[in-house]
């Protein structure tokens, strides 16, 4: 045995003061995190990008590049967590193109700007995708709305002894609006 001491630790056991014995805790050693591979700052070169833009502006040429890059960063968008789980995602995408290709064929980003065009036509992308959004909305608000006609339609016209009967509170809302 060692001739080391040991520490104890006092302790009160109904006013009695008895001494313990300090039991050293193993304590498992940290576990170092799994270093993440280095990710690109963008998908997107922009000073590339903005040597293609500016190759297109004074050709009128769209080379391949270009829209490569346009359909990565809307794909791109479509992966992020706000515009995952719609089921439309791919008329978001064709959308974000279109409005993206014309920002490009109307020459409005401006090489002169400091800004970065990958922002830039990610912006459009993002806006694209809130309208998709809203458009949908819409079409399912006349959609729903003209089903409960419908359904109500079909429902005072029951001659199977059958009577269908409108809340107040439904029909204040249908007078209403």
């Amino acid at each position: 045995m060692s001739n080391k001491k040991v520490p104890t630790k006092k302790t009160v056991v109904n006013k009695k003061v008895t001494a313990k014995k300090a039991v050293a805790k193993k304590v498992p050693a940290k576990k170092k995190r799994a270093s993440k591979k280095k990710k690109s700052e963008y998908y997107i070169n922009p000073p590339e990008f903005r040597a293609a833009i500016a190759d297109f502006y004074k050709t009128e040429i769209f080379p391949n590049y270009l829209g490569e890059c346009i359909i990565k960063i809307a794909e791109g968008l479509s992966y992020s967590p706000k515009f995952r789980n719609y089921s439309y995602i791919e008329d978001m995408v064709g959308d974000a193109l279109i409005k993206m290709y014309a920002a490009l064929k109307n020459k409005n980003f401006k090489l002169e700007s400091p800004s970065n065009p990958f922002s830039y036509f990610t912006t459009i992308a993002f806006r694209a995708f809130i309208n998709r959004i809203k458009k949908e909305k819409r079409r399912h608000e006349t959609e729903s709305s003209y089903r409960e006609i419908v359904y109500e339609q079909h429902m005072i016209e029951a001659n199977d002894g059958q009577v269908y009967v409108k809340g107040i509170e439904e029909e204040e809302q249908f007078y209403n609006g």
